[in-house]
């Protein structure tokens, strides 16, 4: 069951259905009024990533099964909750490109036992080896699959800034993981990645074209996006965020990350896998990640201009995104950091 949205409502992208629909409205000779509307529709299932549901595929540690989002590129989409026993820590995008020549999978997963998981869903999917895994960046749910991956002898790839992170906080991040998973924990170590680069990596392999990108500071050090330039398609990471509010954590650089979004526009994909929700296109994400960081900080400005502290920062009405999960936990916690970044700059 579907329904048709508006191109800024979307929430989910399910290219998939493309073709079934396409060759049902050619044989009732509606193809070129679909052709002129692809652009602005979408179809949505009736599955969610919302917080309330605890997991959509109980039968493997993932928190969803796999889907094709266009041909051949499938993202397992995770909980839009924090991590937890019930979703295992797979509560980000899990993605992987079935590329002719290899598989490059996108995120090693929050644990061994979830790396495990995923490479079982993908050898369901494709008998070719996985090649090369990205960490997209230095966070548990990216990193900490990477021991499984590394027994698999697969090369491991993240940016230069992302493997210091880890190397400085894996341990923590590691014990942080198996207080809440416990026995899913079982066989995570750390593991870092095997290659690093600068700004940029480009993959030729089978039918795509691969660029992984660093476009500079976002939520996280090493943040990096995977654009597929033919396919007009980028996996983001938490360079872009919109079923749940974005998270401003300490080492959040929000002045910084406007300065890099507008590099992620100018890579004009049509079509987001972000890192965390359902695909989507670049207007909803940019509704939900660059205008509520313009907001904010304007926001904020005002405080200050007004000779406001920390806690008027925090009284600031955030009401526009209370829709988004994750609301309760950061609204706050994002005025007071961006309010702490701003007294200095």
């Amino acid at each position: 069951m579907y329904k048709i949205v508006s191109e800024s409502d979307v929430l989910n992208v399910k290219f998939r259905h493309f073709s079934i629909i396409r060759n049902i409205l050619r044989s009732c000779g509606f193809f070129i009024i679909l052709c002129v509307f692809a652009k602005f529709v979408v179809f949505t299932s009736l599955a969610s990533a919302s917080q309330s549901i605890s997991d959509q595929y109980p039968q493997s540690l993932l928190y969803s099964k796999p889907v094709e989002v266009i041909p051949h590129v499938w993202s397992a989409i995770g909980a839009t909750a924090p991590p937890g026993y019930d979703n295992s820590g797979h509560n980000n995008n899990l993605s992987f490109i079935v590329t002719g020549q290899g598989v490059v999978v996108i995120n090693a997963g929050a644990s061994y036992l979830v790396a495990k998981a995923l490479h079982n869903e993908i050898k369901a999917i494709s008998d070719e080896p996985v090649v090369l895994i990205i960490n997209e960046n230095a966070q548990g749910h990216a990193m900490l699959g990477n021991a499984y991956w590394h027994e698999q002898k697969v090369p491991i790839l993240a940016h230069k800034s992302a493997a210091k992170e880890w190397q400085k906080h894996g341990y923590d991040i590691l014990k942080g993981m198996q207080s809440y998973n416990l026995e899913k924990a079982d066989k995570t170590v750390v593991q870092g990645p095997t290659e690093v680069f600068d700004e940029k990596r480009e993959i030729n392999l089978g039918r795509f074209e691969i660029n992984v990108l660093w476009l500079g500071l976002a939520h996280s050090p090493g943040d990096v996006v995977v654009h597929l330039p033919a396919e007009h398609l980028v996996i983001s990471g938490d360079m872009a965020f919109h079923e749940r509010l974005l998270p401003i954590m300490s080492d959040t650089r929000t002045k910084e990350w406007l300065d890099s979004w507008e590099r992620f526009e100018a890579l004009n994909a049509q079509y987001v896998i972000p890192g965390h929700g359902h695909p989507t296109n670049m207007a909803q994400v940019r509704r939900y990640t660059k205008d509520y960081l313009v907001f904010l900080r304007g926001a904020v400005a005002d405080v200050l201009d007004n000779g406001g502290d920390l806690q008027d920062s925090y009284k600031i009405d955030q009401s526009a995104y209370s829709h988004l999960d994750t609301y309760s936990e950061l609204a706050a916690k994002n005025a007071g950091r961006v309010f702490a970044q701003m007294e200095f700059e």
